[in-house]
């Protein structure tokens, strides 16, 4: 399977909510750098992490563009991100079950067809406001 190809089944597994075929895909010291936040490492808190998603988020992935570079590690994705706020997070606004339409994007890192590193990126700013009605 090509980098472009586990991304593509990674980010199918997301939108079907197949957790465990995500999970999968990625090694046992995954990297993940989520837009905001530490930096998780292992699929133990990669797990906890999307748990947590699960819990106060759900999202489906549209229109999304796969990019991969020459020597076939890296891989760029952009997306838009298409949710409903069902649990409040922390401290972020609280939750009313609002929806938002947030364009958004990761890069990736694959190695023997596992994915190593995970790195989002979206504008916070524009998600609160979204959630807030502004």
């Amino acid at each position: 399977m090509t980098a472009h190809d586990t991304a593509s089944t990674y980010y199918s597994a997301f939108n079907a909510k197949d957790w465990s075929k995500m999970l999968s895909l990625l090694s046992e010291d995954i990297r993940h750098d989520s837009n905001q936040g530490d930096t998780r490492i292992g699929k133990d808190a990669f797990t906890k992490f999307l748990q947590h998603m699960d819990d106060c988020y759900d999202e489906t992935l549209t229109d999304m563009v796969i990019m991969t570079e020459p020597t076939g590690t890296r891989v760029a994705c952009e997306f838009i991100v298409n949710g409903t706020y069902k649990k409040t997070d922390g401290d972020l606004p609280e939750a009313k079950n609002q929806t938002y339409v947030l364009p958004a994007g990761s890069f990736l890192e694959v190695a023997n067809g596992q994915i190593t590193r995970v790195t989002t990126y979206y504008n916070l700013p524009l998600w609160e406001s979204l959630v807030l009605g502004h």
